[in-house]
């Protein structure tokens, strides 16, 4: 639901506090707003958003004005699907990659200048 016009959007007063009093590119603000709206005056800075476990980091962009800062922080870590199939499926590609660099680890050898 939309937060009210008459009431404008929310933005953390300690967070914009610590905004004001730095410059864009300096160290990151660490922060437990999540629900604070990005204003204009955050674009260039980095925000260390609490997951809920750690900090992740979120560089702000014009395109992320008027978006939640917990929106570019997830909270839960997407392991996979389980199941027979996927096992296998997983199976098959990292023996692939084993023999991709075999491959190219012996043509490497065979292409090296002999001394």
């Amino acid at each position: 639901m939309a937060r009210s016009l008459k009431k404008g959007p929310y933005v953390d007063e300690k967070l914009m506090k610590k905004v004001a009093a730095r410059k864009p590119g300096s160290a990151s603000i660490k922060t437990w707003a999540r629900s604070s709206q990005i204003a204009p005056e955050f674009v260039g800075f980095t925000f260390a958003v609490h997951t809920g476990k750690n900090f992740d980091d979120v560089l702000v962009t014009e395109d992320m004005v008027g978006h939640r800062l917990g929106e570019f922080a997830p909270t839960t870590k997407f392991t996979r699907h389980g199941g027979k199939m996927q096992k296998e499926a997983e199976m098959a590609a990292k023996q692939a990659e084993i023999t991709a660099a075999q491959a190219a680890k012996a043509t490497a050898a065979t292409v090296a200048p002999k001394k």
